[in-house]
C-alpha cells in the first residue's frame, strides 16, 4: 500500500495543473448538477417491517382518497381572559378563518370545531384540524400563507391563535453563526499547529473542495433518492471534519520529510506513502462503519450512512490528490520562515531545545502508567454512567422552541384536552377474514375503551368497501412518556384476543406509535450493530498493527468514548444539564438514531487517532526502540498534530450545536463530545499508560496469525528501504519551491 499510494503522490505532485483541473471539473460539474436539480422531494421516517408502518401501508391503500402520512395542520384558538370560544363573536371569527381554507389549494378537508366536539370542557380552547392532499415538503408556497392568513384573520379579532401540525415544518439551512466560529476555530489551530499561512490554507482549501462536491452531489440527489437536509447537514459535518483532518496528517508529514532535506516532489510522495496510508485506512473504517448503518433497516438512516461515507471517501481522494497537488505549488513555502531558513543549505543546526510539550507529557506517562490509568478510565467511567438510564425517542413538537407557534399550539392543546391529545393512537382494523364486521369492531373499540390510560376512543370510521375499520384512541399521558408506550403494548396485547375471536387483523399505528416502533427497533439493534463495529476495529488494527493487545485495547476505549458520549448527551438532553446554554428547552428521551449514528461515525474518527499516534511508535518499534521509546517517539512525531486534528473535529461538531434542529443539536453534542474523550482521554491517556505497562508483550502476535494476517505495511516499512529517487520537476513558482537538497540537518519542529 505504502508504495502505490508513494507513486500517487509523486504522480499529483509532478502532474499538480493536471490534477487541479480535473478537481476544479469535478466541482464545476457538481455545483451545475445542484443548481439544475429539483427540489427535493422529503420522505417521511419508516421503519418497514414494524407493525406500525404495516398500518400505515395498509390505510393508504384502503383509503385511497387520503394520505395516511400527509401533511396535516391544526389551527388552534383560544378565547380572552374570561371569555369562551362558543360565545356568538369569537365562533364567528372563528367560523370566517375556516371558511377562508375550506376549498383551499391542496386542501382536503377542514374540521369544524363546534359540529366534532373540538372545543375543551370549559369552552376556552378549540381547533381545526386541516388535512392536506401532499405532503408537507410538497406543500406550496400559496397554501401556507393561506393557512397563516387564516390565523391572523382569528388574530385580528381578538383570538389567540396557534399553529401545529406538520404543515409548517421547515428543514433546516446548512450554514450559520456558531458554524461559521467553528470554521474560525478551525482556521486559528491549523495556524498554531502548523506555524503557516500556507499550510493552514491548503488543509482548510482542500476540506472546503471536497465538502463543496460532496453537497453539491448530495443537492442533485435529493430529489431522486429522497435525501432531507439532515443527511446534507451530515455530510457536511462529517466531510469538513475529516477533510481538514486528513489534509492536516499528509501536510504535516510532509514537513517532516522536507526538514529532513527529502526533494519536493519525493517529500510528497512519501508523506501520501506514509501517512497517507493511515489516511486510507482511517477513511476506509468510517466508510464501512457508515454504509453498515443500512443492516438497521431504517431508510433515513441508510441514507444518512451512504451520505457521510460518501462524503468521507471524497475527502480521502481529496487527500491523496488534491492535497499533494497544491503542495507542489507551495513547496518549501509550506515551512514556517524560521524552519526554511533553519534548513537552508549552509545554516547551522539549531539547538534542540526544551523537549516539546508531546514528548514531556510521554515521558509523565510512562513515570505513572497505573496512576494515569486509574485516574483517565475511572473518570470516563463516571461520565458514562447516566448512559445507564439512556432512554430513545423521536422528537416532536414538544421538543421546539416556545418561541415557535408549533410548540405554543402543542402547549394549548395539552392544557385544553390532556397531555396526551398530541399523540393519538391509531387502530386499524382490517375486516377482510371477518364473518361479522361491525361486531368485530365494536369488539375491539369496546376493548381500547376499557383500558386504563385510554383517555378516550372516538366512533370508529369505515372505509368504502366496508373492509377496513379505523379508531382513533388518545392517551391519558403525553406522547414520550414511558406511559404512552406501556400503553401501545398493552393495547396490542388486548386486541390480540380480538383478533383470535373475530378473524380480524388489528394493528396499533399512527405517528406516535411508529416512533416507539423505531424507538425500541433501534434500542434492539445497538448491541449487535456495537459488537459488529467491536469486532471489525479489532481485525483491521490487528492486520494494521501485527498485534492482539494493542487492537483490543483500542476497542476498550472506543467503548469507554462513546459510553461517555451517551453519559454526556442523557445528562444534556434528558436530564436537562446545562441545557440551557445550548437552547435546549424542553428534555425528553434521546433522539433514537443518534447511538447507532454516533456508534458508527465515532468508530471510524477513534479509529483516525489511533493509527496516526500508535502507528509512529509501531514504526519506532520496528527499528530497534524499547517499548518506552517507541510511545515518546509516536508522541514527539504525530502527538500535536492528533492533538490540533481533534480540536478542529470538536471545533467543527460544536459548530453544528447551535442549531434549532434537535437531530442536528444532538448529532453535533455527541460527536463533539465522543471525539474530545476519545483523542485527549483514550488515546492520549489510556493508550500509553497501558503500552508502558505492556511492554514488549504489546507488540506479541502469535504465528499462525502472523502467517494469516496480509501485511498492508502502514508504516511505510518499504519506502525506508527505497532509495530517495533523483529524479525532480523544477518547481517555478518561486525560489524556494525548489527544495534544498539531500544532505540538510534535520529540525526536530514537529512536537515542540
Amino acid at each position: 500500500m505504502a508504495t502505490s499510494l508513494y507513486r500517487i503522490g509523486r504522480w499529483a505532485f509532478r502532474r499538480r495543473r493536471l490534477v487541479i483541473a480535473l478537481w476544479l471539473g469535478v466541482l464545476v460539474l457538481a455545483g451545475v448538477a445542484a443548481a439544475m436539480a429539483p427540489a427535493a422531494q422529503d420522505e417521511d421516517l419508516s421503519m418497514p417491517g414494524t407493525e406500525s408502518q404495516k398500518a400505515f401501508d395498509l390505510l393508504d391503500e384502503r383509503f385511497p382518497q387520503s394520505n395516511a402520512q400527509g401533511a396535516e395542520a391544526r389551527l388552534v384558538f383560544q378565547a380572552p381572559d374570561g371569555q369562551k370560544v362558543t360565545a356568538g363573536p369569537n365562533r364567528a371569527a372563528v367560523e370566517r378563518a375556516l371558511g377562508s381554507l375550506d376549498g383551499g389549494g391542496q386542501v382536503a378537508s377542514v374540521t369544524d370545531p363546534y359540529e366534532d366536539g373540538a372545543v375543551s370542557r370549559d369552552g376556552t380552547i378549540a381547533y381545526s384540524t386541516i388535512a392536506y392532499s401532499a405532503d408537507a415538503v410538497d406543500l406550496t408556497a400559496p397554501a401556507k400563507s393561506a393557512l397563516e392568513d387564516a390565523a391572523a384573520t382569528a388574530r385580528d379579532a381578538g383570538l389567540t391563535v396557534e399553529i401545529g401540525g406538520s404543515a409548517l415544518d421547515a428543514e433546516e439551512a446548512p450554514g450559520g453563526t456558531t458554524e461559521i466560529i467553528g470554521v474560525v476555530v478551525a482556521a486559528v489551530v491549523l495556524i498554531l499547529a502548523l506555524g503557516s499561512l500556507v499550510a493552514a490554507g491548503l488543509s482548510l482549501l482542500t476540506a472546503f473542495w471536497g465538502v463543496a462536491i460532496a453537497f453539491g452531489l448530495v443537492t442533485a440527489l435529493a430529489d431522486p433518492l429522497g435525501l432531507t437536509s439532515t443527511v446534507a447537514i451530515l455530510a457536511l459535518m462529517l466531510g469538513l471534519a475529516v477533510g481538514i483532518d486528513y489534509a492536516l496528517f499528509i501536510t504535516s508529514r510532509f514537513r517532516d520529510e522536507l526538514v529532513l532535506g527529502g526533494e519536493p516532489d519525493e517529500a510528497a510522495g512519501r508523506a501520501v506513502g506514509t501517512a497517507g496510508s493511515a489516511v486510507v485506512f482511517a477513511g476506509a473504517t468510517v466508510f464501512i462503519a457508515l454504509v453498515g448503518l443500512g443492516v438497521v433497516g431504517i431508510p433515513e438512516l441508510t441514507k444518512m450512512g451512504m451520505a457521510g461515507a460518501g462524503a468521507v471517501a471524497l475527502a480521502v481522494l481529496v487527500a491523496l490528490t488534491l492535497v499533494p497537488a497544491l503542495l507542489g505549488f507551495s513547496g518549501r513555502r509550506i515551512l514556517s520562515r524560521a524552519v526554511r531558513k533553519a534548513t537552508s543549505p549552509g545554516s547551522e543546526r539549531p539547538a534542540t531545545g526544551r523537549p516539546g510539550l508531546g514528548t514531556r507529557w510521554a515521558r509523565f506517562v510512562l513515570r505513572r502508567p497505573v496512576t494515569v490509568l486509574l485516574v483517565a478510565g475511572l473518570g470516563l467511567g463516571a461520565v458514562a454512567l447516566p448512559a445507564l438510564s439512556l432512554e430513545l425517542g423521536l422528537p416532536g413538537d414538544e421538543s421546539k422552541s416556545v418561541e415557535t407557534t408549533q410548540r405554543r399550539a402543542y402547549d394549548l392543546l395539552s392544557d385544553g384536552f390532556g397531555p396526551g391529545f398530541n399523540g393519538p393512537l391509531t387502530v386499524v382494523v382490517d375486516l377482510t377474514g371477518s364473518a361479522d364486521r361491525r361486531a368485530a369492531t365494536d369488539r375491539v373499540a369496546t376493548t381500547v375503551r376499557g383500558l386504563d390510560g385510554v383517555a378516550s376512543v372516538d366512533d370508529p370510521v369505515m372505509n368504502r368497501a366496508g373492509d377496513t375499520a379505523v379508531l382513533t384512541a388518545v392517551p391519558r399521558t403525553a406522547p414520550a412518556s414511558g406511559e404512552t408506550k406501556d400503553l401501545v403494548h398493552a393495547i396490542r396485547s388486548a386486541v390480540s384476543g380480538v383478533e383470535a375471536g373475530t378473524g380480524a387483523d388489528i394493528a396499533v399505528t399512527g405517528t406516535t406509535a411508529l416512533n416507539i416502533d423505531i424507538s425500541e427497533a433501534m434500542s434492539d439493534a445497538l448491541v449487535p450493530y456495537l459488537s459488529v463495529v467491536v469486532g471489525l476495529a479489532v481485525l483491521l488494527l490487528m492486520v494494521v498493527f501485527r498485534s492482539v493487545l494493542v487492537p483490543v485495547k483500542a476497542a476498550l476505549g472506543f467503548l469507554l468514548s462513546v459510553g461517555a458520549a451517551f453519559g454526556v448527551l442523557v445528562a444534556v438532553f434528558q436530564w436537562g444539564w446545562a441545557a440551557d446554554l445550548i437552547g435546549i428547552e424542553q428534555t425528553g428521551p434521546v433522539m433514537s438514531l443518534m447511538p447507532i449514528l454516533i456508534i458508527g461515525i465515532v468508530f471510524g474518527l477513534a479509529m483516525d487517532y489511533e493509527v496516526f499516534l500508535v502507528s509512529r511508535m509501531r514504526e519506532a518499534y520496528v527499528h530497534g526502540a524499547s517499548p518506552g521509546e517507541a510511545v515518546v517517539g509516536g508522541f514527539r512525531h504525530s502527538g500535536r498534530v492528533v492533538a490540533a486534528a481533534a480540536i478542529i473535529m470538536i471545533s467543527v461538531f460544536t459548530g453544528f450545536v447551535g442549531m434549532s434542529n434537535p437531530t442536528i443539536q444532538t448529532m453535533g453534542l455527541g460527536l463533539a463530545s465522543a471525539v474530545a474523550f476519545d483523542a485527549f482521554v483514550v488515546r492520549m491517556a489510556i493508550a500509553p499508560a497501558v503500552l508502558a505497562l505492556l511492554g514488549h508483550r504489546a507488540w506479541w502476535l502469535p504465528r499462525s496469525l502472523s502467517r494469516v494476517l496480509p501485511n498492508v505495511d502502514i508504516e511505510g516499512e518499504a519506502l525506508t528501504r527505497r532509495p530517495p529517487a533523483t529524479a525532480t520537476v523544477p518547481d517555478t513558482t518561486g525560489p524556494d519551491a525548489a527544495g534544498p537538497g539531500a544532505g540538510v540537518p534535520s529540525l526536530p519542529f514537529d512536537g515542540r
